[in-house]
C-alpha cells in the first residue's frame, strides 16, 4: 500500500468523515501533511494506535495546540481510550508544564467530553493520601531512577531540600501514583513531554535511563520520538534522539 492510501486509511480509522477544510483551501499542504504523518509516521516502529494517541494527545498539550489536542481526543476515543486514559495522559504534563497550560488542556478536553455526552467529572484514579503520598512518590522514583534518588536528596543544599520534597511528593507522588495508565506509560509520556518542551536534555538523558529501568527498550523509545516528529520539528527530535543514542548505545541495545 502506497503513502497515499496508508493515509486515508489511518485518517478514516482515526476522525472518520471529520474533514479539516485543509483539503480544499491548501491540498498541497494537506498532502505533504498527512501523507507524511498517516501514511508513514503512524506506520513506523512498535507503538499501537492507543500508544500513539497518547503521545500525541501529550505532545499537542506540551505545545498548547489546542485545535489539534481538541482533534486528536476525538480520535483517541474512536480507536478505543477512555475518557479516563485521556484524562491521565493530560494529568502527567503539570510537572513539566507548569498548571496553567495544563488547565487550559483540561478546558479544551471537559468540552469535547461534554459534547460527546460523556459525565463530568470523571472517576478519581487517585491512590494516595496527604500521610504517604511523599513516601509512595520516592517508591516510584527508586524504581525508575534506583538508589541514585536517596544520594540526590541527601547531597540537595539544605536551602533547596523542599524541592526535592516537591519533586517527589508532588511530581511523582501525585501523579505517578494514579491509576488508568500504567507507570511504563506514564515514563514513555514525560519523555515524550520534556522532549518536546525543548532545552531539557539533562533531563531527557535521565528519562531515557529511566524508561530503560521500567522495561521501555531502544527501539519503543524511537518510535516514541518519531511519534512526536510531526509536532515537534526535528530539532527537537534530533536533540531526543542523541540522548536516547547516548544513554543507550548500540552495544547496549544489541
Amino acid at each position: 500500500m502506497d503513502r497515499a492510501s496508508k493515509s486515508q486509511e489511518k485518517f478514516q480509522q482515526l476522525f472518520g468523515n471529520d474533514e479539516t477544510g485543509l483539503h480544499l483551501t491548501d491540498p498541497d499542504f494537506h498532502d505533504i501533511l498527512s501523507r507524511f504523518v498517516y501514511g508513514e509516521v503512524y506506520n513506523q516502529g512498535p507503538l499501537d494506535d492507543k500508544q500513539r494517541e497518547l503521545i500525541t494527545l501529550a505532545v499537542h498539550v506540551t505545545n498548547q495546540t489546542m485545535p489539534q489536542f481538541k482533534a486528536h481526543i476525538s480520535a483517541a476515543l474512536n480507536i478505543g481510550l477512555t475518557p479516563s486514559e485521556i484524562k491521565e495522559a493530560v494529568y502527567q504534563c503539570a510537572p513539566y508544564i507548569g498548571f496553567p497550560k495544563t488547565l487550559n488542556a483540561i478546558s479544551e478536553m471537559n468540552e469535547v467530553f461534554k459534547s460527546k455526552g460523556i459525565s463530568l467529572p470523571l472517576e478519581s484514579k487517585k491512590t494516595v493520601n496527604e500521610e504517604h503520598r511523599l513516601g509512595k512518590g520516592l517508591e516510584v522514583q527508586e524504581e525508575i531512577f534506583g538508589d541514585v534518588i536517596v544520594k540526590i536528596r541527601e547531597s540537595s543544599p539544605s536551602n533547596q531540600r523542599h524541592i526535592q520534597d516537591y519533586l517527589s511528593a508532588f511530581c511523582f507522588g501525585d501523579f505517578y501514583t494514579r491509576s488508568e495508565i500504567d507507570l511504563k506509560t506514564r515514563e514513555l509520556l514525560t519523555l515524550c513531554i520534556i522532549s518536546a518542551l525543548g532545552g531539557t536534555e539533562s533531563q531527557v538523558r535521565a528519562h531515557v535511563q529511566g524508561n530503560k529501568n521500567v522495561g521501555n527498550d531502544k527501539e519503543l523509545l524511537i518510535a516514541a520520538i518519531t511519534q512526536c516528529l510531526p509536532y515537534m520539528g526535528f530539532p527537537r527530535t534530533l536533540n531526543a534522539l542523541a540522548c536516547i543514542n547516548e544513554v543507550i548505545t548500540e552495544n547496549d541495545y544489541n
